[in-house]
């Protein structure tokens, strides 16, 4: 394979597209790309950013909640097609359909459907794994005064249109999924999901809570945004605000990892499992969950879409994986037999004008095209 110009590509956009760069790719299991360019002070030129960086995989996260999520499925603890109330008995009830807040601000309000209501006693776990249960995509939990209370908005939620009759992305139905993990094992989600993941699966830098919890210092932390919120730029927390309401530790954010960590979870799902999940457990949750619906999505990932501009989109139709809004990323392709994790902090410059989109694009086709004709 052919990845001279790679080095130089991603070299010129840690100084334009986002201050922090790595990128790991395995075939057939084998790491054959592992760079890590740019400074975690780009102001000054300072810190380099190495393969033992962390950065904050935002949404990315939920990969991780979901494979330890489908433990305790193997496990007998819960069924996919459980009711969440199950678990959590407090999702029940008749709740209105309404519009939710506008996470990015512009109208201010988000309508995905116009009246109505909806039984949330009848929502299982596969709809929150495929973001088809009803759930606003995103509630201001951030706004209120405890990680308590902010659970208990999370609980209580009104709908937003009728359950499994459309896909809406939400962040809201992963933090219900990560409370549930926490009822079923009887513990915080951090320890659950390293006891489920991250050490099965040797993940050294990976972990919540990365800064004064025992692991990286802020010195090997990516930084992200200057946060209006908490007037500060964010290192070594989670940039996420809800996120940082619930304590730093959700479902839906909070995991720092590296690339090569990230890979790593990748290539289980390449392998069906490789011991921590079963084979047919796996091909389950790469499988199309939503047909006829306006979003391709397996259990907890993202699917390949004909989107030209989708990050999927230069890899084979098999693809899965997943984005996070900080401008991270892990996509998987069966056919090739790769694995691409492309972590960014590309939030750093603000959530406007975005590059991430492109640039994670045009990785990956030059990832593949070397395989291709390399």
């Amino acid at each position: 394979m052919q990845f001279r110009d790679l080095s130089a590509k991603l070299g010129d956009a840690a100084g334009t597209v986002a201050p922090a760069i790595q990128l790991v790719v395995r075939h057939r299991g084998a790491v054959v790309v592992d760079e890590a360019l740019g400074w975690l002070d780009p102001n000054e030129g300072k810190g380099r950013v190495t393969s033992a960086t962390v950065f904050d995989m935002a949404s990315v996260t939920k990969l991780f909640v979901v494979t330890a999520f489908m433990t305790l499925v193997e496990a007998g603890k819960v069924r996919v097609d459980g009711a969440v109330r199950t678990v959590l008995p407090e999702l029940e009830g008749t709740r209105p359909i309404q519009p939710y807040e506008d996470p990015l601000g512009g109208s201010g309000w988000v309508t995905v459907a116009d009246g109505g209501a909806v039984d949330a006693g009848s929502v299982t776990f596969r709809h929150l794994l495929t973001h088809t249960s009803g759930l606003p995509a995103w509630r201001p939990l951030f706004r209120l005064p405890s990680a308590e209370a902010a659970r208990e908005m999370a609980l209580a939620t009104f709908f937003s249109y009728p359950t499994g009759t459309r896909v809406v992305y939400s962040d809201i139905g992963l933090i219900l999924l990560g409370m549930a993990i926490e009822r079923l094992t009887g513990q915080r989600l951090d320890a659950a999901v390293a006891e489920r993941v991250i050490r099965p699966l040797s993940l050294e830098h990976t972990c919540y809570l990365p800064v004064g919890a025992g692991g990286a210092s802020s010195l090997d932390v990516a930084p992200t945004e200057f946060c209006r919120w908490r007037n500060r730029r964010i290192v070594g927390e989670v940039h996420d605000e809800n996120a940082y309401r619930l304590g730093g530790v959700a479902g839906h954010a909070g995991i720092f990892s590296t690339a090569r960590d990230v890979a790593t979870l990748g290539q289980m799902t390449l392998s069906e499992g490789d011991a921590l999940l079963a084979p047919e457990t796996v091909r389950e949750m790469r499988r199309l969950q939503t047909a006829g619906l306006d979003s391709p999505r397996g259990l907890g990932f993202a699917l390949w879409s004909p989107d030209a501009e989708a990050s999927s989109n230069p890899f084979s139709p098999s693809a899965f994986g997943h984005t996070g809004f900080t401008g991270t990323s892990v996509w998987v392709d069966p056919e090739r037999d790769l694995v691409v994790a492309l972590l960014t902090n590309e939030v750093y410059n603000g959530r406007t004008d975005r590059r991430i989109g492109a640039f994670r694009v045009a990785v990956h086709r030059h990832v593949v095209e070397a395989f291709d004709h390399g």
